[in-house]
């Protein structure tokens, strides 16, 4: 279903949802919401499903479909978990208010990162702390959007080879900016900290300075624990084990909206569509030979 609204701005939230209660209105199928799935295991023909109200639902296959943005990823970072100040992931973080006047430590070098340390720097004092120097990309290239080359040249909907270990970081998205904002030093990024011990950060010159907030803008990983219980369909991490969608070490389940699942924009609104599609083909394949 094509998305609404001018096709040269962004759309808001509310449209947003709006789009995806129309569509889910649109199709002819049984969706229940309000149910949380807390554990799928194998079945004589297929899958049983079991929800946190103790519903039980029996399938040939199942299809994990919710996406890389469910649980916020929170690496291990120099002693972060005795830090006594206010720590919290991005996926927290509202508006620049509450740190007012506070000393604030970014880690990340992604859009939320540069965007949540760019906001409060007329509030507070903020420093984005990165292992790498951050990559910037042009929002708009001859008046288009960077997502609308995406599509006419192909690269969107090209299938990619071997996904790596560990997918290349995106660079951020930028109107000029940004970057304009690091380069003069309001937020000053730094390499990130070495150490913390209570309310303050130890920089690799070995500096150690006090800091209200450390705000991790590290990502997201999927939320998948019901899949524990299908013996290999996730690693040790708790990532899916799939070529290009469908389980590679366990019969039965397959993932939609993953993050390089088959293109660049295989975990968005405007790629998902197409690997749906193929799992979907490829799961009715057995009936359709019957």
């Amino acid at each position: 279903m094509p998305f609404p609204g001018a096709p040269d701005r962004y759309p808001r939230r509310e449209e947003a949802v709006t789009y995806l209660t129309t569509y889910a209105d649109r199709l002819d199928d049984d969706i229940r919401t309000g149910r949380r799935v807390t554990a799928a295991r194998h079945v004589p023909g297929g899958c049983e499903v079991e929800t946190e109200g103790g519903e039980r639902l029996r399938t040939r296959s199942l299809v994990a479909a919710s996406g890389s943005f469910g649980r916020p990823h929170r690496p291990a970072l120099s002693n972060l978990d005795v830090f006594s100040g206010r720590l919290l992931h991005a996926a927290d973080y509202r508006n620049p208010e509450p740190f007012t006047g506070q000393r604030m430590v970014v880690v990340g070098a992604g859009n939320a990162a540069v965007q949540i340390a760019a906001e409060p720097r007329e509030a507070a004092s903020v420093t984005p702390a990165t292992r790498a120097p951050v990559k910037f990309t042009r929002r708009h290239t001859f008046g288009r959007d960077r997502h609308f080359w995406l599509t006419v040249t192909g690269l969107d909907t090209a299938p990619l080879g071997r996904v790596p270990r560990r997918p290349p970081a995106q660079p951020v998205l930028d109107d000029g900016r940004y970057r304009a904002a690091l380069r003069g030093g309001r937020p000053d990024r730094r390499p990130l900290f070495t150490g913390v011990g209570g309310a303050k950060v130890t920089w690799p010159s070995g500096d150690r300075e006090e800091a209200d907030a450390i705000v991790p803008a590290t990502g997201y990983r999927p939320d998948l624990p019901y899949l524990a219980r299908l013996d290999g369909a996730l690693d040790a991490e708790g990532k899916p084990q799939h070529r290009q969608g469908p389980a590679i070490n366990v019969p039965g389940p397959a993932f939609v909206g993953l993050e390089w699942q088959r293109g660049l924009s295989s975990n968005s609104l405007r790629g998902v569509g197409r690997d749906a599609e193929r799992i979907a083909r490829r799961l009715a394949a057995p009936l359709t030979r019957r």
